[in-house]
């Protein structure tokens, strides 16, 4: 059974920074592209950051330059590092694999 946990969400201030994990089992880790997503309120899930196998990574064009994502495959999880962080980040965070999903963590930026 494939599980993925989130975790490392929480309220923060502007311009402020988030590290974001989420810890996977079920799955042969090392060899599976992984992927952050977020969802704002009332919006619909976009993509915020991939890394393959071997550690290449895409992200949203919008985010770049501000989140990093990287992966610890000892440890079958996969980081997110969020900084300058602006009110707009504030969504829930998925961490995905394949067609599985996590249950998510809510990250919230104060103005």
């Amino acid at each position: 059974q494939v599980q993925l946990m989130e975790s490392g969400g929480g309220l923060v201030q502007a311009g402020g920074s988030l590290r974001l994990s989420c810890a996977a089992s079920g799955i042969f880790f090392r060899l599976n592209y992984m992927r952050w997503y977020r969802q704002a309120p009332g919006k619909q899930r976009e993509l915020v950051a991939s890394i393959t196998s071997a550690g290449g990574t895409n992200y949203n064009e919008s985010l770049k330059g501000r989140f990093t994502i990287s992966r610890d495959n000892a440890k079958n999880t996969v980081y997110l590092q969020m900084n300058s962080l602006k009110p707009e980040d504030t969504a829930v965070y998925y961490c995905n694999v394949i067609q599985y999903w996590g249950k998510g963590t809510l990250v919230t930026v104060s103005s």
